[in-house]
């Protein structure tokens, strides 16, 4: 975790929660690997001379994404899938290096030094190798067609935008919308790349005797799946999807089916389903709990050893920067981050010490948490109103922070719950607390969806996740000795 001194002003909270220069809640985490079995070497992968700022962006990207995700037997079977993509390609001479992101957004995205990234959860979220190989085929295509290239020059001129906003600018308001729309244009290729990366990716990928279809069907899948997140705020770089910044419009699938039309009948392509499925097998799925990890309401982080649970009808989100909770309706909402406070500060001094605007100093009160340390202030925003607390366990400080359209009896009554809930873990739901995985089982006699979706562990919608996972549409059934995903703890 990483302390730094200074956040966004109030108003900043709730406008964008991401910009907030704020303790880090995954930097000190470690990532998982999970147990796999021996494979053969990875092909010796080199890209393109690396600059400052290339290196720079990879190291950006793991800090963001909790890291690269190290197992053998998916790296073998994507360096497999790269090189019969590059193979087919019209530049055999480019090389690339793809990383698996210790990450269960569904995300995948390009440096135009060859540099490839795919989450675990995209890998997860994947039926078969020719799914996968779409998505890698797409990302080739973005390095192929100069598209990254385009964009790294489009984030450099942000990059100049941003430190004259942030330097010229006193408003915080201001600059916060600054960086959000620079956020929210780096984010995305134009419509006209999109297309013409689908076309190319699904070319390398029919040459290189993929089922060109994959694409279609992965782009349907990513569709669903987010549709299972409507109604959730993710404030998240992590956790925004290969949808937020590849859009997957009707008119783009209908466009890469008929990009495949031009290679293939739909059952002629390879998929190779089996090799997939078992290279899956026990991946972790979701979030990691090392960096800490959301149950419903509840927040807990086993290796830190606490616990605390968000009011009713509050959504937690826990992002790169902090846990987010948002409330039904957005008319409340809190933040927990860590901070660094000199242990000779007192957590008085450090909730008026200036980080935040307009605290009330006068509000000011120590109280103590079941047995912690802690201080509370309020502070008054133009349209929100907050309360803060700030609690110190161990060498580390915790800031809650709350925030309402209204100062109401039950925005406050929200706050003192929550953060009365902040205890430590016991043993025993410490050494309970592991990642959930996708476990392939063989469908027996009998197994229906709805049979099979209800032995998964620790998600939402599991009959809708479970038909998402498995490539199944609302009337699709599964028959016996098919091999499916499920969810296990």
């Amino acid at each position: 975790m990483t302390g730094r001194s200074r956040s966004a002003a109030p108003a900043l909270l709730c406008l964008a929660f991401t910009l907030s220069a704020c303790g880090n809640l995954s930097n000190r985490f470690e990532t998982a690997s999970p147990t796999s079995t021996a494979a053969p070497a990875k092909p010796n992968r080199t890209v393109m001379t690396q600059t400052p700022a290339t290196e720079r962006e990879h190291e950006r990207i793991l800090s963001s994404y909790g890291g690269a995700y190290d197992d053998p037997r998916l790296e073998a079977l994507i360096g497999k899938t790269v090189d019969r993509l590059v193979a087919a390609s019209d530049r055999p001479d480019q090389a690339y290096k793809v990383t698996i992101l210790n990450s269960g957004a569904v995300n995948a995205f390009a440096l135009p030094t060859g540099q490839l990234y795919v989450t675990r959860g995209l890998i997860a979220l994947a039926s078969d190798t020719s799914e996968l190989s779409s998505v890698l085929s797409h990302e080739m295509a973005h390095v192929l067609a100069k598209h990254a290239s385009i964009r790294e020059d489009q984030a450099r001129q942000a990059a100049v935008v941003t430190r004259v906003v942030t330097d010229m600018s006193n408003d915080p308001d201001l600059t916060a919308l600054a960086l959000a729309k620079t956020k929210l244009t780096m984010a995305s290729f134009s419509r006209q790349q999109e297309f013409e990366a689908d076309g190319i990716g699904v070319g390398i990928a029919a040459r290189a005797h993929f089922d060109p279809y994959g694409a279609a069907r992965f782009l349907t899948a990513m569709e669903r799946n987010a549709a299972l997140k409507v109604g959730k705020s993710s404030f998240d770089p992590r956790a925004q999807d290969f949808l937020s910044s590849h859009p997957a419009t009707p008119e783009r699938v209908a466009n890469a089916q008929a990009s495949a039309r031009q290679y293939t009948a739909p059952e002629d392509g390879e998929r190779d389903r089996e090799t997939y499925l078992a290279a899956i097998d026990n991946i972790v799925y979701g979030e990691d709990p090392s960096e800490g990890f959301v149950r419903g309401r509840r927040f807990l982080h086993p290796k830190l050893g606490f616990t605390f649970t968000a009011p009713d009808t509050f959504t937690l989100d826990n992002t790169a920067q902090a846990v987010i909770g948002v409330r039904e309706g957005g008319n409340q909402a809190m933040r927990f981050d860590v901070v660094r406070v000199p242990a000779e500060q007192t957590l008085s001094d450090y909730l008026n010490s200036g980080w935040m605007e307009n605290i009330d100093k006068a509000s000011t009160e120590e109280v103590t948490i079941n047995g912690f340390p802690a201080a509370s202030a309020v502070a008054h925003g133009d349209q929100w109103q907050f309360r803060v607390y700030a609690l110190r366990f161990g060498s580390d400080v915790y800031r809650f922070i709350f925030a309402s359209k209204q100062k109401t009896t039950e925005s406050e009554r929200n706050a003192r719950e929550t953060i009365a809930s902040f205890r430590r873990l016991t043993l025993e739901e410490i050494q309970a607390a592991r990642p959930l995985r996708i476990k392939v089982i063989t469908a027996q006699p009998g197994d229906t969806v709805e049979s099979l979706s209800h032995r998964m562990a620790g998600i939402d919608h599991p009959v809708e996740r479970f038909r998402v996972l498995n490539g199944l549409d609302s009337h699709g059934q599964i028959k016996a000795r098919d091999r499916v995903k499920i969810v296990v703890d």
